[in-house]
C-alpha cells in the first residue's frame, strides 16, 4: 500500500457526532441548576418512582433474540427517528414487526406506557438495543432519544427501556426511563448537549445480569467540553455507574472533545466504548477505543480490561498509525467468538471503523480494524481491511476512493455459537455510505461483507443500490448508514434517497456480490403505516 497522503484544510475544527457545529463553551462545564424545572421533568418522564415491572401473568418463551412477545419467533425493530409524531417533526418512533405474521406495533412517546411526550427534534429512535432488562424471558428494547430536551435543558437525552410481554411489547408496563441527575441511578446532572442515549449497547452477562451501556458523548468536565462518559446500568434492580476517561483504571486521560461514548457494542463477554475525537500525540480527533469485562470491580465500576488508537498497532504499515480525523471508534462492532479448543464462546471478536482513514492520497477512503479480545482480556490484531486489498486468497471486491467512509457503519454477527467459529459463521458488514459507482449517483452507497477471520478477500462480496439493494442507485442514498444484524440476516436499511426506495432488506450473511434480499420490510406494504422519513436507521 502506498504511503498516506497529506491532508489539506482545517483539520482543528471540531463537530458533534451527528456534524453539526459544536460551540465552545464559555463556561468551564461545571454542571448548570435547573432544579424546578428537572424535577417537574423528572416526574413527566417517568424516573420519580422507578418501579420495576411485575412478572407477566402469562410466562415469555425465553431463549429467542429480539422476541418482544416472547412466542419463540424473532421481532424486528424498526427505527424512523425522523418520523412526525402528533404533528411534531422529528419526534421520532419505533415499528416493532410481530414475526409470524403477527402484526406491526408502533412504538412513541405518544404510546399509553411510554413516559414523556413527542417533541420537535426529539428523535426517538436514534439509537436501539435488546435484551431482556427484567429477565421474565420476552426482550425489551432500549430506545436512545439524544436530542430530548430535561426540563428546560436543550439535548440532554434520554434512554427508555420499553418492556416486552406477551400481549405486545410496551403494552404492559410502564416503561424505565434513564437521565442524568442527583437522584437518579446515573448521577451527575442534564447538561445542554449532553446528548444521552446517543449510542447504546445492551446484553447479558456470562454470569446472568443484564446490562444496558449509554453513551453520554457531548458530556462536560473539569478538562472540557464534549469529554463524554458512559452510563453503565446492571441488574434486574438497575444500579449503575457513570464511567469516563478520568474514572480510576480507564485508559487515556479525558481531553475536550473525545466524545467517549459515541458509540458502543457488546458481547455477554465484553464492551468497548469508542472515542472517536481521542487525540493521540499531535494528531487531532484520531480516536481511541476502551473494553470492558461487564462484571463490577472493586471501585464499583465494569471492569477496564485496555484501551487502544492505531498508533498502538504494531506494523510498518504507514497507514496502521494515528494520525489526525481517521475517527478510529466512530462505529464499533462485536461478536461472540468461540476459538478452537474452547468448548463455548469465551471471547469476542471486534471491529473499528476508521472511517476518516487517508488510504495515500485517497482522503477519507476509510478502512477497518478486526480484533480477536480473548477471554483473559488480552487482544490481538486479526486484520485490517480495505477497498484497496490485496490478498493472494482473493482480492477485496471494488477499490477505495476520496470520501468514501468506508466503515462509517458496521454490524458483526456469529451466525451459529455453538460451534467453533469459521470464517464462515462469523461475518462483518462494513457500511460504505459515501460510495458512488456511477457520477449521477453521488453518495448511493453500499455495503461491503467479510469474513471476521481468515483473508478479509477470500470470500467477500458487495451490494449497492440496483446491484442486489433494489432501488436505485439514486443520488445522496447513503446506502449503508443503517445495519443491523441477526443471527440469520443482516438488515440494511435505505432511509434516504426517492421515497418510493426507501425500505429494511434482510440479506442471508452468505450472499453473493449483487445478490438479492430474502426479506423486505417497506412503509405502506406489511402492515407498516405509510410515510417514512428515515426508515431504518436503526434496526434490531
Amino acid at each position: 500500500m502506498s504511503a498516506r497522503g497529506h491532508r489539506t484544510g482545517d483539520q482543528t475544527v471540531r463537530r458533534r457526532p451527528s456534524g453539526r457545529r459544536h460551540p465552545t463553551p464559555a463556561g468551564s462545564g461545571a454542571r448548570r441548576t435547573v432544579a424546578g424545572s428537572l424535577a417537574a421533568a423528572l416526574l413527566l418522564l417517568g424516573l420519580v418512582t422507578g418501579a420495576s415491572p411485575a412478572a407477566a401473568a402469562v410466562a415469555c418463551t425465553a431463549g429467542t433474540s429480539s422476541d418482544f412477545n416472547g412466542d419463540g419467533v424473532r421481532d424486528t425493530a424498526i427505527a424512523d427517528p425522523d418520523a412526525t409524531v402528533s404533528g411534531h417533526e422529528r419526534a421520532g418512533l419505533v415499528h416493532i414487526v410481530l414475526g409470524g405474521g403477527k402484526g406491526v406495533v408502533e412504538i412513541s412517546q405518544d404510546t399509553a406506557n411510554v413516559a414523556d411526550a413527542p417533541e420537535d427534534g426529539d428523535q426517538f429512535g436514534f439509537s436501539l438495543a435488546v435484551y431482556d432488562a427484567n429477565k421474565d424471558g420476552c426482550s425489551d428494547l432500549a430506545v436512545g432519544i439524544p436530542y430530548e430536551d430535561v426540563g428546560t435543558v436543550k439535548d440532554a437525552g434520554y434512554v427508555q427501556v420499553i418492556y416486552g410481554s406477551t400481549t405486545a411489547v410496551g403494552s404492559e408496563f410502564n416503561s424505565k426511563g434513564f437521565v442524568q441527575g442527583e437522584t437518579q441511578p446515573l448521577g451527575g446532572g442534564p447538561e445542554t448537549d449532553d446528548w444521552l442515549g446517543y449510542a447504546v449497547a445492551a446484553g447479558t452477562s456470562s454470569t446472568g445480569f443484564p446490562f444496558l451501556v449509554i453513551g453520554v458523548p457531548g458530556e462536560d468536565g473539569a478538562a472540557g467540553a464534549d469529554i463524554g462518559v458512559i452510563g453503565y446500568v446492571y441488574g434486574t434492580d438497575y444500579q449503575a455507574a457513570s464511567v469516563g476517561q478520568d474514572t480510576t483504571g480507564v485508559w487515556e486521560d479525558a481531553e475536550p472533545y473525545d466524545r467517549f461514548g459515541a458509540s458502543v457494542s457488546a458481547t455477554d463477554r465484553h464492551f468497548v466504548v469508542g472515542a472517536p475525537g481521542e487525540s493521540l500525540g499531535t494528531a487531532a480527533f484520531a480516536g481511541g477505543v476502551v473494553a470492558f469485562r461487564p462484571s463490577i470491580n472493586t471501585n464499583g465500576i465494569p471492569d477496564p480490561l485496555f484501551g487502544m488508537g492505531q498508533a498502538r498497532t504494531v506494523g510498518t504499515n504507514p497507514d496502521l498509525a494515528a494520525q489526525t480525523d481517521d475517527r478510529y471508534g466512530a462505529a464499533l462492532a462485536m461478536a461472540p467468538y468461540r476459538p478452537t479448543g474452547a468448548a463455548t464462546t469465551t471471547d469476542s471478536l471486534l471491529a473499528v471503523g476508521v472511517p476518516g482513514e487517508d488510504l495515500g492520497t485517497t482522503v477519507d477512503a476509510g478502512a477497518v480494524h478486526v480484533y480477536h479480545v480473548k477471554a483473559d482480556g488480552t487482544v490481538v490484531l486479526l486484520n485490517w481491511i480495505d477497498q484497496n486489498q490485496e490478498n493472494v486468497a482473493g482480492d477485496v471486491e471494488g477499490s477505495a476512493e476520496a470520501g468514501d467512509f468506508f466503515g462509517q457503519r458496521l454490524a458483526a454477527v456469529n451466525t451459529t455459537t455453538n460451534v467453533v467459529s469459521t470464517a464462515a459463521t462469523v461475518r462483518l458488514a462494513v457500511g460504505v455510505p459515501g460510495e458512488e459507482s456511477t457520477e449521477d449517483a453521488p453518495e448511493a452507497g453500499g455495503v461491503q461483507i467479510f469474513p471476521m477471520i481468515g483473508a478479509p478477500g477470500a470470500s467477500d462480496a458487495w451490494i449497492e443500490p440496483g446491484n442486489g439493494i433494489p432501488s436505485g442507485p439514486s443520488a445522496r442514498t447513503y446506502a449503508g448508514i443503517g445495519l443491523g444484524a441477526s443471527p440469520s440476516l443482516l438488515y440494511v436499511g435505505v432511509p434516504y434517497g426517492p421515497a418510493e426506495g426507501r425500505a429494511v432488506h434482510g440479506f442471508p450473511w452468505n450472499v453473493a456480490s449483487g445478490g438479492a434480499p430474502t426479506q423486505t420490510w417497506k412503509p405502506g406494504e406489511g402492515g407498516i403505516p405509510a410515510g417514512g422519513a428515515a426508515f431504518g436507521t436503526a434496526v434490531r
